[in-house]
């Protein structure tokens, strides 16, 4: 991990009194833009200029109201795409949720989400390669997303605290959505039969979830069992980290409510 030092913040801060965008700030100096915003926020919180203790409200700690249905899509990513990190610079650690540049429109989803669950927190993009990390700092991380540990997800449990389980069952299409739009995706499949003594192709669409975690995979079947979804295990090998929807119903019911990609 690279460090700046105290110069290369105050520049950063001196250019974007001069009127230049964090974005542009960080490309001249050659660092991330979210830290070049993590600098700025020190540097406002240092003179006063942010508000006052009610940013820091949490639905689990303070009883603020909690969009419910924002955090079901957003619980769903983060069990596939997201990370919680806190780097020993910053004091408050981040959520991150990757989202591939080929689909701009979930990016966008992503970020209505955590702009919704956390109203008083600034949520930025930080461009990667092929992708950006959409992301959130907040002291309440912990709370919102207990199902945050060392290693890796699949190599530790994942369970849903009562109140989740709660949420995911009143909001269980977001929720779905959320681990679609993370681990899943819709395909064509097709297939030949010999008709009439011709072979004629036949297509047919799918939705395939794939992720090593026993957990996350079987809140993922539990939840398209609450709505009707039927699914089957696709095992390739000895590893059966894929679930299908194939059934024509089924197919048209997650068509209604999630759809392809976009």
């Amino acid at each position: 991990m690279k460090f700046h030092g105290a110069s290369t913040r105050q520049r950063a801060l001196d250019l974007i009194a001069s009127g230049v965008t964090n974005a542009e700030a960080a490309r001249r100096l050659g660092v991330p833009p979210g830290t070049v915003s993590y600098w700025l926020h020190v540097d406002r919180s240092k003179r006063g200029d942010c508000p006052g203790p009610h940013r820091s409200s949490c639905p689990r700690c303070d009883g603020r109201d909690l969009d419910e249905a924002a955090y079901s899509y957003l619980l769903g990513l983060y069990l596939g795409d997201g990370h919680i990190v806190q780097y020993s610079q910053h004091r408050v650690p981040s959520l991150m949720i990757t989202c591939g540049d080929t689909w701009p429109g979930l990016m966008d989803a992503c970020h209505t989400a955590m702009e919704a669950v956390f109203p008083d927190n600034s949520v930025c993009r930080v461009r990667r390669i092929g992708c950006h990390n959409v992301k959130v700092y907040s002291k309440h991380l912990w709370c919102m997303f207990p199902q945050h540990g060392p290693g890796k997800k699949h190599e530790r449990r994942i369970e849903l605290e009562a109140w989740q389980q709660s949420i995911v069952d009143t909001h269980p299409w977001e929720f779905l959505r959320g681990l679609i739009h993370s681990d899943g995706c819709r395909i064509t499949n097709w297939t030949t039969r010999i008709v009439g003594g011709v072979p004629k192709r036949y297509e047919y669409p799918r939705y395939v979830f794939a992720n090593k975690s026993d957990d996350i995979r079987q809140l993922y079947c539990d939840t398209l069992t609450q709505v009707g979804v039927e699914w089957t295990v696709l095992a390739r090998g000895s590893d059966p980290f894929n679930i299908s929807v194939a059934r024509k119903a089924s197919v048209a019911l997650m068509d209604a409510h999630i759809g392809p990609k976009y």
